[in-house]
């Protein structure tokens, strides 16, 4: 910083508040420091800057490497965490890399409130523990560990809306790709179950066992291709499934959603791709983060201790992967 303020002749306070990003320089003169920061090859050090503050303002995300929806929170974590002041660290679990080592490298970073996106293999009094060191707020299920918080869409009646969009264009044989113990995905699956009975077709209900790949998605497709006959619409458990699941299909020369309409769950970007057009149960990305974000700062700045556990509503984005059964 001195280097820089001698460069351009000013003082090393300014220059310091300029690469600190706090108010009182003129726009004109950020961008002077800032390009002469550049010519001068300076680099803010993070690591050193982390340990001089008596706080890190740091949030911690855990995260899954598998999931589009995961990234999509992720990038949705960031603006919201910098309009309260935040940054954001974050920790991949992979095959690899528990859970645990994931979780104790972000408070070692000096995280102060923890994230976690899916979910969680912690037993709930270890997870418990962890909410007694610092807040933890689960995206996308709700563990009930002592001292926790928790932001999920409800699932029941996103895949109701999917299974009461399917009979309405006059499906009655509807299958569920199902995705076990994952998360949210039991409720998907009482939804699907839910809404077949809903419209007096609970002697039709169809269980496919699946997962949140697109590999789960294709032995599916295996699976009911194998079949004397094909449902004429297939509910999955997410946009991942439902694509690997249409991608066998038409590999095996059936029409979406000529010979089977098929409905996915996260409306992520895949869902809205041209060669995909797929209909999907829509989770408000922006808005989970908008409330993880806030539930992680009550707890540091406004001393709230008590849980809270906040389920949002979901919306059927209806596109051309639907249509009636043929005759």
């Amino acid at each position: 910083m001195a280097d820089v303020a001698a460069h351009l002749g000013v003082s090393r306070q300014l220059v310091s508040l300029v690469l600190g990003d706090r108010p009182g320089p003129s726009a004109a003169t950020r961008e002077r420091v800032l390009r002469a920061a550049e010519e001068l090859g300076y680099r803010a050090d993070t690591a050193a800057q982390l340990l001089r503050r008596a706080r890190s303002r740091q949030l911690g995300v855990l995260f899954t490497m598998e999931h589009p929806m995961d990234a999509d929170l992720v990038e949705a974590l960031y603006p919201v965490a910098a309009r309260f002041g935040y940054s954001v660290a974050l920790s991949a679990m992979l095959a690899n890399r528990t859970e645990r080592q994931a979780i104790d490298e972000l408070v070692g970073l000096r995280c102060e409130a923890l994230v976690l996106i899916g979910m969680s293999a912690q037993a709930p009094e270890d997870l418990a523990g962890v909410a007694e060191r610092v807040p933890v707020v689960e995206i996308g299920q709700r563990t009930n560990a002592r001292g926790t918080d928790s932001v999920r869409t409800d699932a029941v009646s996103g895949v109701r809306q999917a299974v009461g969009h399917l009979v309405g264009l006059g499906h009655r044989h509807i299958a569920h790709v199902y995705g076990g113990d994952l998360p949210s995905a039991p409720e998907r699956r009482t939804g699907y179950l839910e809404g077949m009975r809903e419209h007096g077709l609970g002697t039709y209900t169809d269980l496919v066992p699946g997962a949140y790949t697109e590999e789960a998605g294709a032995r599916a497709a295996t699976a009911l291709l194998a079949r004397d006959t094909l449902p004429t619409a297939v509910v999955c458990c997410n946009d991942q499934s439902a694509r690997g699941l249409m991608e066998t299909l038409l590999h095996a020369g059936r029409s979406v959603p000529g010979d089977v309409s098929v409905v996915g769950y996260d409306d992520s970007r895949a869902a809205r791709l041209s060669f995909l057009n797929l209909t999907s149960v829509r989770q408000d990305v922006a808005q989970i983060a908008e409330l993880t974000v806030g539930a992680a700062v009550e707890r540091l700045e406004g001393g709230r201790t008590e849980s809270t556990h906040v389920v949002l509503p979901t919306t059927l984005t209806v596109r051309g992967s639907t249509a009636p059964p043929r005759s």
